[in-house]
Formats: structure tokens, C-alpha cells, sequence
């Protein structure tokens, strides 16, 4: 038998790599998305997810019978909850109130616990999904935070997976990485890889207008405050330990409604359902593209699919009262 594994955490990695064609505004430069919702769980989360619950388990942190918490947007919870169904673990994770419906209802079809807190409130503030998930670690028996936001084992899996294949796959012929940044893991640990390869290569991180990763980038301080913003999964109000700025050469913003027409684009023009995050992904590269003359080609990290924002960026009704469309 060929490729046959005998679980569903060995299918984890080796995503292919294909070219856009339609929604490159006839742009010199070629653009190339790595498709990480081809993971078994959805999205690039199941690489950190392994990994995460590998060095708990070989540090002795994380016992038989034991409770994973995190504080995620989704995805680090899907990947944690399906390496958890196959290892004994319970689940219990955080999410702001933004995170759609979809989400949470497969996080509780694993047989997770799922809390809910406010958005709209500062990242240290009790209530925020980040310091709940750290309460509730603090207090259940037996408990780990997996951390995916300051824990090295995330950046590490990248430099361990991601950029070997990306590499493989593109190697020489690479000249721009992309990515959107929420723990900062997928730009850091693939970049760093790639820069060892070819330190030639540039890597681009987008960010939402609302989040402070840009400001942090060019001015080393927090120019315009955090503020909502639609688009899941990426961008922060602090700064995780694994967003490795120093390693990223540049950054542009995108806005809500430039990811969430993407979304839509990329699906009806190139038949790639993929989540906002990597349309908004996608809109910082093609913007950033602008800045060179001589053709040069781009690969964009696609986290996950859009079909867990069913209700949101495919609804329009949900976009008419957001002033998305």
C-alpha cells in the first residue's frame, strides 16, 4: 500500500502549491498560494497543533488524562482537539466573540469545551480571551496553556516543516514569502528557514488595519491604537513573543473590505475556497508587488478554508451590515 497512513495525524504537512491566475490584476509578477487548508484539521494550525502537545507530553508538563486550554481564533483548536481525540486529552479553548459560528460548532463536534469572551476589550484585560484562557489553566487540575502565541515550539514546527517544503517545492525560484501574522509562528519559523536558504528572499507580512504588528514593524512603537477588525486569525494587540520581527523586511496593511472581496474573488475566479486571512494575505502581496519593476515571484501562505466563514464572508447579509459590500 502507498500512502496509507495509520492515523490521521501522519497526513499532516506536504500541501501543494498553486498558481493564481485570474486575480493578479495583469501584474507582471507571479503569485503563488500554499495551500494549508489541505491539512486533515483545515488549516496551517495542525503542524503547531503536533508539535505544541509533543513537547508538553516530553517535558512531563502535559499527564495522561490531562486538559489542554488555549486561547485561539479556531484553528489552534481544531488541530489541538483532533490530536486530543486520538490521545485522551480534554479540551477546553477561549475565543473572542468575532469567531463565526462555524468555528465553534466544529471545536464542540470534536468534544471540546468552548468559552466565549468579548472582542472589544484590551488584551490584559480580564475579560479578553487571552487572559481567560490563562485563568482557566491556572485553575483546573491537571492542565496546560498551550501558548501557542509565546510557546517556541510553534515558529519551530514551521522551520521544521513548512520551509522545507516550500523550499522543495520553489527553492531557488522564490523571491517574496507572504503571511498574515496572529502568533507570528508560520512567517517566523518559515521565514527564518528560507533566509538560511536564500537570505535574498523577502519576507512580507500583512496586517489588518487595526492591528498594531505594522506600527511595531516601522516605528518600533505603537503609532495608531488596536482597533476591531473583521478578519480572523491574524493581526494582534500585543506582541506574541513568536512574531520575530526582525526577520520580516517588510509590511503593508490591508482593510477589511479588500479581504473580504478577495475572498469572494478567489473562490468565483480561481475555484480556491479560502478563509479572509488569506485573501487579506493575498491583497498585502499584490500591493506590495507594486514596489518592484523586474518580474519576481510570490508565494502566499493560505491558513485555512473559507468554508468555515460560511456565515460571514459568503453571507450577504452579514456583509451589508458590517459595510463589507
Amino acid at each position: 500500500m502507498k500512502r496509507v497512513y495509520s492515523d490521521i495525524l501522519k497526513a499532516i504537512g506536504n500541501t501543494p502549491i498553486v498558481k493564481l491566475n485570474k486575480v493578479t490584476d495583469g501584474s507582471i509578477h507571479s503569485f503563488y498560494a500554499k495551500l494549508e487548508f489541505m491539512n486533515p484539521g483545515g488549516s496551517v494550525k495542525d503542524r503547531i497543533a503536533m508539535a505544541i502537545i509533543e513537547e508538553a507530553e516530553n517535558s512531563g508538563r502535559l499527564k495522561p488524562g490531562g486538559t489542554i486550554v488555549e486561547s485561539t481564533s479556531g484553528n489552534t483548536g481544531l488541530g489541538l482537539a483532533m490530536v486530543a481525540s486520538i490521545r485522551g486529552y480534554r479540551c477546553i479553548f477561549v475565543m473572542p466573540d468575532k469567531i463565526s459560528e462555524e468555528k465553534r460548532a466544529i471545536l464542540r463536534a470534536y468534544g471540546a469545551e468552548v468559552v466565549i469572551t468579548p472582542t472589544a476589550v484590551e488584551a490584559d484585560d480580564p475579560r479578553s480571551y487571552v487572559s481567560t484562557g490563562r485563568r482557566l489553566a491556572s485553575e483546573i487540575p491537571d492542565a496546560i496553556l498551550a501558548n501557542q502565541y509565546n510557546n517556541p515550539a510553534n515558529p519551530a514546527a514551521h522551520y521544521r516543516t513548512t520551509g522545507p517544503e516550500i523550499w522543495e517545492q520553489m527553492g531557488e525560484q522564490l523571491d517574496v514569502f507572504c503571511a498574515g501574522a496572529g502568533t507570528g509562528g508560520s512567517l517566523s519559523g518559515t521565514g527564518k528557514f528560507l533566509k538560511e536558504k536564500n537570505p535574498k528572499i523577502k519576507l512580507l507580512l500583512s496586517d489588518p488595519v487595526g492591528s498594531i504588528l505594522y506600527d511595531l514593524l516601522y516605528f518600533k512603537k505603537v503609532i495608531d491604537p488596536p482597533a476591531p477588525y473583521k478578519v480572523e486569525g491574524v493581526g494582534e494587540d500585543m506582541l506574541p513573543d513568536n512574531v520575530h520581527l526582525d526577520l520580516y523586511d517588510d509590511s503593508v496593511r490591508v482593510n477589511d473590505k479588500a479581504s473580504f472581496t478577495m475572498t469572494r474573488r478567489l473562490t468565483q475566479e480561481e475555484g480556491i475556497c479560502a478563509g479572509p486571512s488569506a485573501a487579506m494575505a493575498l491583497c498585502g502581496a499584490l500591493q506590495y508587488s507594486k514596489k518592484f519593476t523586474e518580474p519576481k515571484n510570490f508565494l502566499v501562505l493560505f491558513p485555512d478554508s473559507g468554508k468555515a466563514y460560511l456565515s460571514k464572508a459568503f453571507n450577504d447579509q452579514w456583509l451589508k451590515e458590517n459595510g463589507l459590500i
